[in-house]
């Protein structure tokens, strides 16, 4: 798999035409050999669990400020030795998070680990990270 680097970069990726996924793993190869595991009841999930990248169209600031958002949502994965890697895939179900199931994954790339400094750079200066719908 090649590497991308900039957000710019990734932003192209998902005008492509077809869905693109993130995921953090150790990578495809692993993947195919364990599958995706609700870690809570230990259930086996029926496909690969991952993150959609797809703008949504009620988002009016620039894409690279909603996929900063989508690749910082789950840094905590980096510190358990995860990588971050796009892929396609089709849905099949959903799982406990509300996450997209996927199966007949492609592999496209990995992120950098420049990609995910700028992500936290941008998500962090342009966005309110971390705010809270509600107040205490």
């Amino acid at each position: 798999m090649f590497t991308v680097d900039e957000l710019a970069q990734l932003a192209e990726i998902t005008q492509l035409g077809r869905p693109v996924y993130l995921r953090y793993s150790q990578g495809p190869e692993a993947d195919a050999l364990h599958p995706s595991t609700d870690h809570e009841s230990g259930l086996r999930m029926p496909g690969l669990s991952a993150n959609p990248l797809a703008v949504p169209r009620w988002w009016s600031l620039d894409a690279r400020d909603w996929l900063a958002r989508r690749v910082c949502q789950y840094l905590r994965e980096l510190e358990e030795g995860a990588r971050p890697w796009i892929l396609y895939g089709e849905p099949v179900d959903f799982g406990p998070d509300n996450e997209p199931l996927l199966v007949e994954v492609t592999p496209i790339a990995w992120l950098s680990a420049e990609l995910v400094a700028e992500a936290h750079t941008r998500y962090h200066s342009r966005l309110r990270a971390g705010a809270t719908t509600h107040r205490d």
